[in-house]
């Protein structure tokens, strides 16, 4: 059944999903003429909430193409080669290849999700050079399904937000603690069966068959980023190869993360991902000449993130400043008793989040009206927060949003790995709803 479902779901992804710069150009319209539709707002207010919204994601994309490329560079350095191959040495079979590559992208999304998106995708090529006869589509696919969980983890932005004191809804909830949210027993329940189920499916929609896509393995075969000659080299040549020069540099990199630690603990977030990676790569490429060339191999990736993040940006602002985003809400809270509002937040974040891929941003929109109904019916704001968490990381498994980093690293495109996301998220949606309603 799960091969049969996969098989028309990919196909109806390869026939009518469009390139994820299409896909946000008609979400763009589609936002636009509801817009205008819901709301009553105007032509010209539309237009107006697009433009004064467009550029403001304009550090986050910045950070978003930082990871891409500070990712690709960390990986592409000898020494973090000969770890990610020895890793993929342990694995020989095409199954095993999906189901650990599921587990680990999980484990990593759990702890961050920006280092999720990425060891993922770099273990799945890695896994696709030394493994024969494995669906390279499904293997990108699995590696970007263990995303799933970010919200419900160590990095996860609402329940981290509504733990910081003074945060914006605390005059409503106060301040609640991660033990009531990513500690509480319904998330873990959730978190767990993803572990368990997310692999095991992955693994169901291999076909052994037909449909499978193989990748040539040389084509993956990256070529060592050489240095140039130092012999008869200029001043200038002499420092571009110096290990000193990187030494230095990289060690203070280093210094700073120690530093960092020390005082703020083990906490993670964008800035200092990249941060790790980028000084980690300096350090492992030895020379900045070595470090220079795979960056700009790495950035002939980063495209599809400079150009498509502004047009979410502008899409946020016509959801959020015409009213839309709420009015969505509502809805939703209109249909709701006390035992099915966790379970219609869900599917409301889902929704919203096709047209407001962030998760601080989503809760921004959604938080002051969803945290006073669930008290008016008597859900506590922890699991009301929460379900609006899982509803972002949910629908993300659809959204080429959240899979264009990966889809970059992975040389695809949205369509070909869509098809076995949407039965991930299928599958994982069933537990998520299990979780919030019933535990």
């Amino acid at each position: 059944m799960i091969k049969g479902l996969t098989s028309v779901s990919n196909r109806v992804m390869q026939r009518y999903l469009p390139d994820p710069f299409l896909f946000v150009v008609i979400l763009t319209l589609v936002v636009f003429l509801m817009g205008l539709i819901i709301t009553g707002s105007t032509p010209v207010e539309m237009v107006g909430f697009w433009g004064d919204g467009f550029w403001s994601l304009l550090t986050f994309s910045m950070q978003m193409v930082l990871i891409l490329v500070t990712g690709y560079v960390l990986a592409s350095s000898p020494l973090f080669k000969k770890g990610l191959r020895a890793l993929a040495s342990f694995v020989s079979t095409p199954g095993q290849a999906i189901v650990v590559v599921t587990l680990v992208s999980l484990a990593a999304s759990l702890i961050n999700w920006g280092f999720g998106l990425v060891i993922g995708a770099l273990f799945a090529k890695e896994l696709a050079r030394q493994i024969e006869k494995v669906d390279y589509r499904l293997l990108i696919a699995s590696a970007y399904s263990g995303f799933m969980v970010w919200h419900g983890g160590l990095s996860g932005s609402i329940p981290l937000t509504i733990a910081t004191p003074e945060h914006f809804t605390s005059d409503i909830i106060g301040i609640i603690p991660t033990s009531a949210t990513i500690f509480a027993p319904f998330n873990l329940f959730i978190v767990a069966c993803l572990f368990v189920f997310i692999p095991i499916v992955n693994r169901l929609m291999m076909n052994q068959k037909e449909n499978q896509y193989y990748i040539d393995r040389s084509v993956l075969d990256e070529q060592e980023v050489e240095a140039a000659t130092v012999e008869a080299a200029t001043p200038a040549e002499r420092l571009e190869n110096s290990w000193i020069v990187s030494m230095i540099i990289g060690l203070l990199g280093l210094f700073f993360i120690l530093y960092y630690f020390v005082n703020n603990g083990f906490s993670l977030n964008l800035n200092i991902v990249n941060f790790i990676f980028l000084f980690l790569g300096i350090l492992l490429h030895g020379t900045p000449r070595r470090f220079i060339n795979s960056v700009g191999d790495a950035v002939k990736g980063a495209g599809g993130i400079i150009i498509q993040f502004p047009f979410y940006a502008g899409i946020m602002g016509m959801m959020v400043a015409s009213g839309l985003a709420e009015e969505m809400s509502v809805w939703f809270v209109n249909i709701s008793n006390e035992v099915t509002f966790p379970f219609f937040t869900f599917i409301s974040a889902g929704i919203v989040n096709f047209f407001v891929p962030s998760g601080g941003g989503q809760w921004a929109v959604q938080a002051p009206i969803m945290l006073l109904a669930g008290e008016e019916l008597g859900v506590s704001p922890a699991k009301t927060a929460m379900a609006v968490a899982w509803g972002d990381a949910w629908t993300n498994m659809i959204q080429p949003f959240w899979a264009l980093p990966a889809l970059a690293i992975a040389g695809l495109s949205a369509k070909d790995i869509m098809g076995f996301c949407l039965i991930s998220m299928l599958v994982g949606g069933i537990f998520i709803s299990i979780g919030l309603v019933f535990i």
